[in-house]
C-alpha cells in the first residue's frame, strides 16, 4: 500500500483541552496504519464563528498513513467520538475537533470530505502551528507561514503555556 502524508488540525475548548489534545494524538496513532511524523506547539485562540464560547486550544500534526482519505476521516471521527464529541451546534463548543487539512496531493470537494480543507488558508490557528511544525510547508503553493501572517485571526500567536 502507498503511504500518504496528511496534515490534521485538532482543537478543543470543552473540558481539560490540553489533556484532550494530547490523548487524541495518541489515539490517532494507536494503529500501525497511522504514524506520527510531526507535531506543532499548541496555541490558544478565540472561537471563530458560532455562539459565544470559551477560547480554543489548537494544534496541527502530520501523519503518514496507508488509510484512504475516507478511512482516515472515519478514524478521526472515531477519535472525536471517543472524546465525547457532540455535533449539535455548527461551530459550537466541542471537546475535540479533528479536521483533515491535506491528504498528500489528493483533492476533493464532495460534501463528505473537502480537501484541502476549504477554510484552512484563512485560519492562523491552523497555519501558524503548521508553519512552526514544518517551515517548508505550503498550501496551494504558498508558504503556510505567509498565509498565517495574512489571516484575519493572526495576532501574534504564541505557543500555549499552562499556568
Amino acid at each position: 500500500m502507498t503511504t500518504v502524508r496528511a496534515v490534521l488540525a485538532l482543537g478543543s475548548n470543552v473540558g481539560a483541552s490540553n489533556d484532550t489534545l494530547s490523548l487524541a494524538v495518541g489515539d490517532l496513532v494507536d494503529t500501525p496504519r497511522v504514524r506520527l511524523s510531526g507535531v506543532s506547539p499548541v496555541v490558544s485562540t478565540k472561537a471563530v464563528g458560532g455562539p459565544e464560547q470559551p477560547d480554543y486550544l489548537n494544534m496541527v500534526i502530520e501523519v503518514e498513513t496507508d488509510l484512504g482519505p475516507y478511512e482516515l476521516l472515519e478514524h478521526c471521527q472515531a477519535v472525536e467520538n471517543k472524546h465525547h464529541r457532540v455535533r449539535t451546534v455548527r461551530w459550537g463548543p466541542r471537546t475535540l475537533d479533528i479536521d483533515i487539512i491535506t491528504y498528500g496531493s489528493w483533492t476533493s470537494d464532495d460534501e463528505k470530505l473537502t480537501v484541502p480543507h476549504p477554510r484552512a488558508a484563512g485560519r492562523a490557528f491552523v497555519l501558524q502551528p503548521w508553519a512552526w511544525m514544518d517551515g517548508t510547508a505550503t498550501l496551494g503553493g504558498i508558504p503556510v507561514g505567509e498565509l498565517a501572517a495574512g489571516a484575519d485571526d493572526f495576532k501574534g500567536l504564541a505557543p500555549f503555556e499552562e499556568v
